[in-house]
């Protein structure tokens, strides 16, 4: 089993910056036929870390280790091999190993920035942040989600890190702006531009969407999230600017 939010600032920045990022292939050759053969190709593919280095990046002089790159290559690849059998295309594991490490320094220069104002994590917040994870993943309590996380061979002190550094990154990401609530004029045009996308993807049969109040919170939601998206992007590029940055791929 992975996990949809987890670990820390890893899987949270990869959402950030590889959402919505596909595989892409070489087209060729009947299409039929191209497509069969990928999907075979890829049911038996491995992500390939063979020459991979061991210190995969730098980031300010903190070093980004082949274990934790390869942690989050290999959950990445995974979702991009089961999805490869119905789109057909290969897995182009030069790009995504680019993106993954490219994402790794993001991770850290968040992480960085969140040391240097100050931002902390207490242990109250890292047990409701579990209990919070747990949930999300239709499990009963945070003993059974780090259970299920070190049978996986992660360990509590990982766990924990990792949790309690993506409370740091919320702290930035707030106190920059990103914790802003929607206004009633931005939730209702969120809402129009919804009906009107179901209008255009033929929403029949029926179908309606719901009236604007029941779907508020999840609106509001939706914004807050692109929002958060929106200032951890723009603060990356700035950080990016006057980081010293080396990667070793």
């Amino acid at each position: 089993m992975r996990f949809n939010r987890f670990l820390g600032p890893l899987l949270a920045v990869l959402l950030l910056t590889l959402a919505g990022c596909g595989g892409s292939g070489d087209g060729g050759g009947d299409a039929d036929d191209a497509a069969s053969d990928k999907q075979s190709e890829s049911a038996g593919a491995q992500p390939d870390l063979d020459a991979v280095p061991d210190v995969v990046a730098e980031v300010n002089g903190e070093e980004i280790g082949k274990d934790e790159f390869a942690d989050v290559y290999t959950q990445r690849f995974e979702q991009m091999a089961a999805q490869s059998q119905t789109t057909g295309q290969d897995v182009d594991q030069d790009q995504l190993k680019q993106q993954v490490v490219d994402s790794l320094v993001n991770a850290a220069l968040l992480v960085q920035e969140a040391d240097d104002r100050g931002f902390s994590a207490t242990g109250k917040q890292t047990d409701q942040e579990l209990r919070d994870l747990a949930e999300q993943n239709g499990m009963k309590s945070a003993d059974e989600f780090v259970a299920a996380l070190e049978e996986q061979g992660m360990e509590l002190a990982t766990i924990e890190s990792q949790v309690q550094d993506q409370i740091r990154i919320d702290g930035l990401l707030a106190d920059v702006g990103g914790d802003k609530e929607p206004t009633e004029k931005e939730l209702r045009a969120l809402y129009q531009q919804v009906k009107a996308q179901q209008g255009q993807s033929g929403g029949q049969g029926g179908q309606q969407i719901p009236l604007f109040g029941q779907v508020r919170s999840q609106l509001a939601d939706q914004l807050k999230s692109q929002r958060q998206s929106e200032v951890a992007n723009a603060l990356i590029k700035d950080l990016r600017k006057e980081a010293d940055i080396q990667v070793h791929l």
